[in-house]
């Protein structure tokens, strides 16, 4: 039987110093990428990037922008995976350290294509920061087949 997972991933930015929060995350798919994680049952996905922020931050954040999702599917297992991009500039709280999942920082926005990224983190950046494409779906059974990004 395959399975559904429904993700999140948030881009808190702080338009005064153009940083973004970014964690370098340690466990699953490792390197640095923003923030996010799992809906749990029952939550919508909205609420469930609000609450995985504050996990992984301690930043309460407000007024999520939307930016379009990206569409995992397996097709050997036949598992579906979505993660659901929003960005936002309105947060308020101290940025800890980290948790299990890696530490968390603050990075200059246009650093981040220099850096040790987690996987397809170069292509997420298109959904963040162009505003053109509203999904990005890729059907794989390698790590080399192409995502695909819908206007």
């Amino acid at each position: 039987m395959s399975k559904l997972e429904i993700t999140n991933m948030v881009m808190v930015q702080n338009p005064e110093t153009d940083e973004v929060v970014v964690i370098d995350r340690r466990r699953s798919w490792c390197g640095i990428a923003f923030p996010g994680g799992h809906a749990e049952d029952g939550e919508s996905i909205y609420d469930s990037a609000v609450r995985e922020i504050w996990e992984e931050t301690g930043l309460e954040i407000r007024n999520l922008k939307a930016c379009g999702f990206m569409y995992w599917f397996n097709k050997v297992t036949g598992d579906r995976y979505f993660t659901y991009f929003y960005k936002t500039t309105d947060y308020s709280g101290e940025l800890i350290e980290g948790t299990e999942e890696g530490s968390v920082f603050w990075a200059k926005h246009n650093n981040l294509p220099g850096m040790k990224l987690a996987p397809h983190m170069l292509d997420y950046l298109k959904m963040f920061d162009e505003g053109i494409y509203s999904e990005a779906y890729c059907a794989y059974s390698s790590k080399d087949d192409q995502i695909i990004f819908y206007r």
